[in-house]
């Protein structure tokens, strides 16, 4: 498996959610660590955020990611937070389309409670088919998440014909 995770000390880990007032505090914690509606976040259905990005470009002001899922066909630069890497070489698909999957439910799981950040080299193409494949996993039909990255991330999101056929053949869900 080429994912790589940069930190393993999770916050979730240290806390005792099975005491009721520390599981509501931590709720309450979790909420507030989303991202704020912006340029580059998409909202998906469910009302989760996913911010997208080109990686060419500075980190946006404001607060940092708490896990990003960068999309390079080689290693990224080190970041301070949590990270993942598929291998996904420009304008082309996943290397592995079975860890794609993982990696994106992963991603998509914790874009409920935490900042999660989908970059690549640009921020269109590549992070376009992510986060359409995100809004399939959300609820979105196949044949409608190019059309829904695009009227809500960036016109120009999901680059090539393969991307989008990535992207309709996606079925069920992932269920780990």
């Amino acid at each position: 498996m080429t994912a790589a995770v940069a930190r393993s000390d999770d916050a979730r880990t240290q806390i005792d959610a099975s005491v009721p007032a520390v599981a509501g505090t931590y709720r309450r914690f979790m909420q507030s660590i989303t991202w704020e509606p912006g340029p580059g976040v998409l909202c998906l259905p469910s009302g989760r955020l996913v911010r997208g990005r080109g990686l060419r470009r500075p980190v946006p002001p404001g607060p940092l990611p708490t896990f990003g899922v960068y999309l390079l066909g080689r290693t990224p630069p080190p970041v301070d937070w949590e990270s993942m890497w598929l291998h996904w070489p420009d304008f082309w698909l996943p290397r592995d389309r079975e860890q794609a999957e993982q990696v994106l439910h992963v991603a998509w799981q914790r874009a409920a409670t935490e900042r999660v950040e989908i970059a690549c080299g640009g921020g269109r193409g590549r992070t376009g088919t992510a986060l359409a494949c995100l809004a399939v996993l959300d609820g979105v039909p196949p044949h409608e998440a190019v059309a829904f990255v695009r009227r809500h991330y960036d016109r120009h999101a999901v680059e090539t014909p393969w991307q989008r056929r990535y992207v309709q053949r996606l079925t069920a869900p992932y269920v780990p």
